[in-house]
């Protein structure tokens, strides 16, 4: 008998609309330290974890940010984002795809490159508490995307092979890290990448968003 599928989701622009108040937030603390990068680069990496994305920034800029500037620049990120917490809702369908696979009896869990403060934020907008869904943080792995830890540590904690995953992610930093550990990368159009940048990156299928996904949920998933 076939395994049923197991689902692993990224967060941010995945399952809640948050991907530009990430981007404001980020632009936020960039400015307050002088450093000047447009909001458009920014989105570009939206989806690594950001110790990660202040290593690419370091190469974007030729700035040599210091691990007291990379700290004050992750506090007024969290700050940030947390003032625009008002805005952030969870994306169509989101609600109820994680609803119909746990009626299916379908193990998900959710993997996101942010700590546990931004995590807290996004789970409110689905209406779920860090206590209800099995969820891997940033503070829980060494590495963040595009290295394939968190999934991993996923995979690990719903006991299931990782190559009975489907990752559903809306950045190519997703399926880069979905493709490296042999899991099966599925994007989505909500976070700003287009079907072609996702496919390029390894994804086997690209919806529009969860609902889209919902619709078409036969098209991927074996069910029990």
């Amino acid at each position: 008998m076939r395994p049923q599928t197991s689902f692993i989701f990224d967060l941010d622009g995945t399952l809640t609309d948050s991907v530009y108040q990430n981007v404001a937030a980020w632009k936020e603390a960039l400015d307050a330290e002088d450093i000047p990068l447009a909001m458009w680069r920014i989105h570009r990496k939206i989806g690594m974890s950001g110790g990660l994305m202040l290593k690419s920034l370091s190469r974007e800029t030729g700035l040599d940010i210091s691990e007291d500037q990379a700290q004050r620049l992750s506090d007024r990120h969290a700050e940030a984002y947390e003032r625009l917490q008002g805005q952030i809702i969870a994306l169509p369908g989101a609600k109820a795809l994680l609803q119909s696979l746990s009626k299916d009896k379908l193990k998900w869990c959710i993997a996101t490159s942010g700590g546990m403060d931004t995590a807290k934020i996004n789970l409110k907008a689905l209406g779920l508490e860090i206590g209800d869904v099995d969820l891997i943080t940033r503070d829980d792995v060494n590495y963040g995307k595009p290295d394939p830890d968190l999934f991993l540590a996923a995979a690990k904690r719903m006991n299931v092979d990782i190559e009975e995953c489907l990752v559903i992610g809306d950045a190519i930093w997703d399926m880069l890290a979905a493709r490296r550990c042999k899991a099966t990368g599925i994007g989505l159009l909500s976070g700003g990448y287009d079907i072609g940048e996702l496919e390029r990156a390894g994804a086997l299928r690209v919806y529009e968003d969860p609902q889209d996904l919902l619709d078409h949920l036969d098209e991927i998933a074996s069910r029990p």
